[in-house]
C-alpha cells in the first residue's frame, strides 16, 4: 500500500489537473490519497469533496499551518509502506508512483526518491540538489531566462550524469517518495518552518540515517509559479525560513 498527501491553500486554479492525473494513474486498491486543506477561502475543499470523493479530504482544524505542518497532519494515521509528498500543481502523465516504489523495493538502502521535475512543456526545471548556500540562493533569486549560471548549475548538480540515479543533498518538496517508516522515524517535516526550506531540511535529516537519491527514469510535471518572486509577503516568509534553516544547520 502506498499513501500520498497534498496540502492545499486556495489552489482552485491547479488542483483539478493534479487530481485528474492522480485519478488516471493510480488505483484505489493500492494508493490512498489524503488532501489536507489549510483553510482555503476560494472553494477548494468543497470542490474536492464534490468531485473527488475517492480521495480523503481533511479540513485542517488548526487553519493555515503551513506546508510541512499540513503534511504532518496525516503522519499518525499512515499505515503504508511508502508515502508520496505531492504539490497541488503537479501533473502525472504516467504511473511514476509504481515506477518509483518498485525501485525502492529493489534498493533497501534508499530512504527518499526524487523524480525528474519538468515544466508542462517538457523543459527540465533547474532545482537545487545540493544543500543550499547563500551564494546559490542569490543566484536563484537573480536568475533570468536562458541557460542557468555557473552557480545555479553547481546547485542543481548539472555536472552529474542525469541518465542514471545519483545521491542528492536536497530534494524538492513538490514531489518525492519516502519510506513511511523512515518518515515517521524522523517525525515528518520540521513544524518550525511555515513554508520554504522544509524540503531542504527533511532531505538532510533523511541523509543522516539513509540515502536521498535522484531518479531520472520517472518524470512529473510542475506548474511552478515561483510565487515568492512576485509576492512580497511570501518573499518575507522565505527569508524567515532561510534564517531558521541556516541557524539550525550552521
Amino acid at each position: 500500500m502506498v499513501s500520498g498527501c497534498i496540502v492545499t491553500h486556495n489552489n482552485m486554479t491547479t488542483i483539478a489537473k493534479t487530481l485528474d492525473s492522480l485519478r488516471e494513474f493510480t488505483s484505489p486498491e493500492n494508493f490512498k490519497l489524503y488532501i489536507v486543506d489549510n483553510d482555503s477561502t476560494d472553494g477548494t475543499p468543497d470542490f474536492i469533496a464534490e468531485n473527488y470523493p475517492e480521495f480523503e479530504l481533511i479540513r485542517n482544524p488548526a487553519g493555515n499551518t503551513g506546508f510541512g505542518t499540513g503534511h504532518n497532519v496525516v503522519l499518525p494515521i499512515l499505515n503504508s509502506k511508502y508515502h508520496v509528498v505531492i504539490n497541488p500543481d503537479i501533473i502525472l502523465r504516467d504511473d511514476v508512483i509504481t515506477e518509483m516504489t518498485s525501485y525502492l523495493d529493489e534498493n533497501d538502502d534508499i530512504g527518499l526518491l526524487a523524480p525528474k521535475i519538468c515544466f508542462p512543456d517538457g523543459r527540465m526545471q533547474v532545482l537545487g540538489k545540493r544543500n543550499p548556500k547563500i551564494k546559490y540562493l542569490v543566484a536563484s533569486r537573480l536568475r533570468q531566462e536562458g541557460s542557468p549560471s555557473k552557480l545555479l548549475s553547481e546547485y542543481a548538480m548539472l555536472d552529474a550524469d542525469y541518465t542514471k540515479p545519483f545521491d542528492i543533498e536536497n530534494a524538492s518538496g513538490c514531489f518525492f517518495v519516502i519510506r513511511t517508516e523512515l518518515y515517521k522515524q524522523i517525525k515528518g517535516f520540521d513544524e518550525n518552518i511555515f513554508l520554504y526550506f522544509e524540503d531542504c531540511d527533511i532531505t538532510r535529516r533523511v541523509n543522516e540515517v539513509s540515502r536521498a537519491v535522484f531518479y531520472p527514469y520517472a518524470t512529473v510535471y510542475h506548474e511552478w509559479g515561483r510565487e515568492s518572486k512576485k509576492n512580497l509577503r511570501l518573499m518575507l516568509v522565505q527569508i524567515k525560513s532561510m534564517f531558521y534553516y541556516f541557524r539550525k544547520w550552521r
